[in-house]
C-alpha cells in the first residue's frame, strides 16, 4: 500500500459525510513523519447577503468551525486545521496544488439525481486533482 507524506482531508458538515472515517484512513496511509491537513471551506455568500451580516461574520464562522473540528484532530499527531473561504471543489483543488499535497482523502456520499446534473464536490475533485484521491463512503 502506498504511503503519503502530505495528505489533505477536506471536511464538510453535510449529512452522510463521515469525517472521522476519512481521518482514520488518512492516518493509516500516511508515511512515518507525514502530515495531515484538515480543510473546511466556508462557502462564499453573495454580496447582497453578506452586506446584511455583521462585519466580523467570517471570523465568527471560522471560530465556530474550528471549535467543531478541533476534536477530530486531537489525537492525530502532525495534523493541522485550516479554514478557507471559497467554492468547495475549487478551493480544495487549489489548496492541494498550492501546498503540494500528494493525496486527498474525502468523505463522499451516495450520488443523487442532482449530482448527475451538477456534479458533486467529490466527483470534481476526483476528476481534476493532480494527486491521488481516496473517497470514503
Amino acid at each position: 500500500m502506498p504511503k503519503y507524506n502530505n495528505i489533505l482531508v477536506p471536511v464538510s458538515f453535510e449529512a452522510g459525510r463521515n469525517a472521522a472515517q476519512a481521518l482514520e484512513i488518512a492516518d493509516a496511509i500516511r508515511a512515518s513523519g507525514g502530515r495531515i491537513t484538515v480543510l473546511h471551506v466556508l462557502e462564499q455568500l453573495p454580496q447582497y447577503a453578506s452586506d446584511q451580516l455583521p462585519a466580523d461574520h467570517i471570523d465568527a464562522a471560522r471560530a465556530t468551525v474550528s471549535g467543531k473540528l478541533a476534536p477530530l484532530t486531537e489525537n492525530l499527531p502532525d495534523a493541522e486545521l485550516v479554514v478557507v473561504e471559497g467554492h468547495s471543489a475549487r478551493s480544495i483543488l487549489d489548496y492541494a496544488e498550492e501546498h503540494a499535497k500528494d493525496c486527498i482523502v474525502l468523505a463522499g456520499h451516495r450520488p443523487g439525481m442532482q449530482d448527475l446534473l451538477l456534479g458533486s464536490t467529490a466527483a470534481r475533485v476526483v476528476r481534476q486533482a493532480s494527486c491521488s484521491v481516496h473517497v470514503v463512503r
